[in-house]
């Protein structure tokens, strides 16, 4: 394979998809890697703000996500002790008007199979499933990347190496072995309900926050509002690598038990398909981003705590603005400078979305008193401090 404009993305989640297309855009050759056999759902619910959904729409994905995709009408705040309405952010251009392009929540199924059907039909993308990164080295030209599929091993020349490939990312423990993921302390639980299963009052159009002691509970519809996402965030020392284990029903209702937890909560959590739960790791503040031609995105560059439902959306950011400094590339020293810049202009917001997520996590899982005070706050505060985070959804790649 030829080096020119060539560049090669290890990892094709949402990340990596959306780079490939943005890349592709800018009249790039990509290869994208994937470990997996097929491309198949991890995790279930996710929320995409204006600041990433106006990127996929640029994408030309506009009509395939409104599609498959539910645009809430608010973030509600709820009582975890009463189930009562504490505080209210309205969504949309209505609310707030530099809210012109969507506010989505949908099955990350449904965003990958969407990415996925672009990637395919793009004729400047190859995508190579069942290929596990192996290796990466530089070179004259760029670097010279090695995957393999059992004894078939294969090497590219390219310009760029992307590792896109999660907060496990085999790419940065090359590139960076000392940047190593840490554990938060928390345990995400997730799982889906189907809608008509559930009785009227627990069905909402908004993104719904129960905050309770040292857990709280996220809930919101996706797939059309046929199905409602529910995650729960516990307290715990269980941290074993991976996104989709087991869980044990009788554990979840264990930690939302009464008085602590209203009814209606309860019946929510009683009420899902089945469990799965994943220990939530965290790369350090601001991220590692690249070292010599090969850059990092997404998760692996910095993976965040979920409590500002920006996990997907950074991973979006990043493929944007790697792309617009990858305008123009044409050397392997240029490609070496725009993963400078990239690395340059990505960790001061990349911070500060992170700090915001771990603030909102401490604010959540307040105990006695002070989840008392909390709840005090919200009913008289909470839209005004609510407000106060538009500042992620109003980022464009443009500004």
């Amino acid at each position: 394979m030829g080096v020119e404009r060539t560049i090669v993305i290890a990892g094709a989640g949402i990340g990596g998809l959306t780079a490939a297309l943005t890349l592709a855009g800018k009249g790039f050759r990509v290869v994208l890697l994937e470990k997996a056999e097929r491309l198949e759902e991890v995790g279930a619910g996710l929320q995409i703000s204006p600041n990433a959904s106006h990127i996929l729409a640029k994408l030309g994905l506009r009509s395939a996500l409104d599609a498959v995709a539910v645009a809430p009408e608010a973030l509600s705040m709820l009582s975890a002790r009463t189930g009562d309405t504490l505080a209210r952010l309205k969504f949309g251009a209505e609310a707030q008007p530099r809210d012109d392009y969507p506010y989505w929540v949908m099955h990350r199924a449904d965003l990958q199979a969407a990415l996925a059907a672009q990637v395919r039909a793009h004729p400047a993308i190859e995508l190579q499933l069942g290929r596990r990164f192996d290796e990466v080295s530089s070179c004259d030209d760029g670097v010279i990347v090695v995957d393999r599929s059992g004894f078939d091993r294969r090497q590219h020349n390219a310009l760029a190496l992307i590792g896109a490939d999660g907060i496990w990312s085999a790419v940065r423990q090359q590139l960076f072995p000392q940047a190593q993921p840490r554990f938060s302390g928390l345990i995400a639980w997730r799982s889906t309900i189907d809608a008509v299963r559930l009785p009227a009052e627990l069905i909402s159009a908004d993104v719904r926050v129960w905050l309770g002691e040292n857990a709280h509970i996220v809930a919101y519809p996706i797939s059309g509002g046929r199905r409602v996402n529910i995650v729960a965030i516990v307290a715990g020392s269980w941290n074993r690598p991976g996104w989709s284990a087991p869980g044990d029903p009788s554990e979840i209702m264990t930690q939302f038990a009464e008085p602590l937890w209203s009814a209606s909560a309860r019946q929510l959590i009683g009420s899902a398909d089945g469990w799965r739960r994943w220990a939530l790791f965290t790369m350090a503040d601001g991220g590692v981003w690249s070292q010599g031609s090969v850059g990092l995105l997404g998760d692996a560059a910095h993976g965040m705590l979920p409590f500002a439902a920006q996990g997907a959306g950074m991973a979006i950011e990043d493929a944007a603005v790697l792309a617009s400094c990858f305008d123009g590339v044409a050397d392997a020293q240029a490609a070496v400078q725009a993963l400078q810049r990239y690395g340059e202009l990505r960790p001061p917001r990349v911070r500060r979305v992170q700090l915001t997520a771990r603030h909102n996590g401490q604010i959540y899982h307040l105990r006695g008193p002070l989840a008392l005070a909390r709840d005090t706050i919200m009913r008289l505060l909470g839209q005004r401090l609510m407000a106060r985070q538009r500042w992620i959804y109003d980022w464009r790649s443009e500004d």
